[in-house]
């Protein structure tokens, strides 16, 4: 193989990943990673982990899996790659094929030679200019510095209230730290949800479970002003004139990508406002490619562009780009679905593809169903999972599958992920042969029985509502008669209290008098998790019943406030 000169600049997921590949793939290749920050190749999903005291070893954010800490001297002896850390690239000579760098602690400059150049220049926090965002306090969690300001406030223990601004993943995520830290904490979103890559019934559940944990969630609400008293911050005042005492204020509002290298270069920049690369990951300078939060990649179900700052992806697109450095361009990105997950105290709530609200968006026809049940059998110690399919109505194709609750359901999104990739359809899923046994899954696994809930509704053989359909009806007057299907102890247990009747699924034949007797009036017919409401509507219907509607989820998926 030839020498070639490969500067790689950025080294959190992208850099060190392109570099790590290049170096392996030609051996003789000079590799060299050029990164602005001191450290090298962090974890930064770890970091609310490490600021609510989960783990408390800081190297741990910047270790290989066997312990070994990633600086220059790792990758010099084990990668073969130089290293430098605390330099900056400041421009690039397209013409000379050459950088300019400048050592951020000396102030030194230098020139580097290139023949193959890879930009990972990742994002930045977005910081609105809200007024007093300098002060002490204000912080977003995006950099090791924001991980170790945190994680000093949780150790110090000064701080007693904190606000995160934004619902997102991190500030999801920096809440549950927080809270864990034991900040009183208060989450204020723009918008009306939390975690918007969720449908707004799905989002509420986990919104009730962060204030079920202690956390306070203000929606259709933002930050006017961070006030302060020399120098430190205070509180917060909101949109609507709200006042919220604090101590810290966590930013958290997503990230722009890091073009300005690029732009300068005379690179293009995409319509999203990322780098325009190839599905090689080569930008429209042949010798430059581009990977990581900084470039727009394609979005797979709609065809268009798309920004995804995501650590998984950062480092595939990394692969790529660093083997076609040295190998020419024999490897390919396909692109994102959007993939996405995240803790939120003992709720896992994630998504692959498109929500209900985006796929009609993108002028699809959309139909959905959802469930809620078990991961698993009760015996083995079963917890809830609530799930929501959404696919094409014309082809069946899945376009989005959102899971949620204590259950297992990175699980249910992994194989989902795959399915929605592979443009799967419904029926498809419904017959996934999919390892079983107790311990695991249910002999129809959860995400498998969504799959026959929505092939149910495709083929007319169950008439679903939405739990917000349901409330819309109770909301508007058209009042349906409510069938809960359930057992008397279980109606004890938990109900609506919205005036429903209780006939359980097994007395259910014998008591048609106590339905409606003009057989079109409308009825919802649900119970737990709206299994025997499914039953209900069926015998109904037999029975020549021709309005019954099951209530999607039943109890379990309901977001709003119940009697019980």
């Amino acid at each position: 193989m030839s020498t070639p000169r490969i500067l790689v600049v950025g080294g959190s997921a992208a850099g060190p990943k392109a570099a790590a590949r290049a170096k392996r793939l030609n051996q003789d290749a000079q590799v060299t990673l050029i990164q602005k920050a001191p450290e090298l190749s962090m974890a930064s999903c770890g970091y609310p982990y490490y600021v609510s005291g989960h783990f408390d070893n800081r190297n741990a954010l910047l270790c290989t899996p066997t312990g070994v800490v990633r600086n220059p001297a790792f990758f010099a002896g084990a990668k073969g790659v130089e290293a430098v850390v605390e330099t900056e690239v400041t421009a690039i000579d397209r013409a000379a094929k050459t950088v300019w760098c400048k050592h951020l602690p000396s102030g030194e400059t230098s020139v580097r030679p290139y023949d193959k150049l890879i930009l990972c220049t990742g994002a930045s926090p977005r910081v609105p200019p809200i007024p007093g965002r300098e002060l002490r306090g204000v912080t977003t969690l995006h950099a090791m510095r924001d991980a170790d300001y945190l994680r000093t406030v949780r150790d110090e223990g000064k701080a007693k209230r904190a606000v995160i601004v934004g619902g997102g993943l991190i500030g999801v995520e920096a809440c549950e730290a927080l809270r864990e830290a034991g900040l009183d904490v208060t989450v204020v979103e723009l918008l009306p949800q939390v975690l918007m890559f969720l449908d707004w019934e799905m989002a509420r559940h986990v919104e009730n479970h962060m204030r079920a944990k202690g956390a306070a969630v203000m929606l259709n609400n933002g930050v006017a002003e961070f006030l302060g008293q020399d120098g430190a911050l205070t509180g917060v005042r909101l949109n609507d004139g709200t006042h919220l005492p604090c101590d810290v204020a966590v930013v958290a509002i997503g990230v722009a990508p890091n073009v300005a290298l690029a732009r300068d270069a005379g690179l293009e920049i995409g319509v999203t406002g990322g780098i325009a690369v190839s599905e090689h990951m080569q930008t429209s300078d042949p010798d430059i490619y581009a990977a990581g939060d900084c470039v727009e990649v394609l979005q797979r179900i709609t065809g268009k562009k798309t920004l995804a700052p995501y650590g998984d992806l950062a480092n595939l697109e990394g692969r790529v780009a660093g083997e076609n450095c040295v190998l020419g361009n024999v490897a390919r990105f396909p692109g994102t679905i959007h993939s996405g997950i995240c803790k939120a105290f003992d709720f896992t709530a994630g998504s692959v593809g498109l929500s209900e609200r985006r796929a009609k968006e993108e002028g699809f026809s959309v139909v959905t169903a959802i469930n809620a049940s078990p991961d698993k059998p009760g015996f083995m110690g079963a917890k809830l999972l609530i799930s929501k399919m959404v696919a094409d109505a014309a082809t069946g194709r899945i376009l989005g599958f959102q899971c949620l609750g204590p259950g297992d359901a990175s699980r249910q999104l992994a194989a989902m992920s795959m399915a929605v990739s592979h443009g799967a359809t419904v029926a498809d899923v419904c017959m996934a042969d999919m390892p079983y046994a107790p311990p695991f899954s249910l002999a129809i696994d959860h995400f498998i029985a969504t799959a026959h809930i929505l092939e149910n509704k495709m083929r007319g053989l169950l008439d679903g509502l939405s739990s917000v359909e349901v409330q819309a009806m109770l909301n508007n007057g058209s009042r349906p008669f409510l069938l809960d299907a359930r057992s008397p102890e279980e109606f004890e247990e938990m109900r609506l209290g919205q005036g429903e009747t209780l006939i359980p699924l097994g007395q259910l034949r014998k008591r048609l008098d106590d339905l409606p007797q003009d057989k079109a009036a409308p009825i919802v017919a649900y119970c737990k998790i709206s299994m025997r409401g499914y039953e209900a509507q069926r015998v109904l219907n037999h029975l020549g019943w021709t309005n019954v509607k099951v209530m999607e989820g039943g109890l379990m998926a309901w977001p709003f406030a119940r009697e019980k």
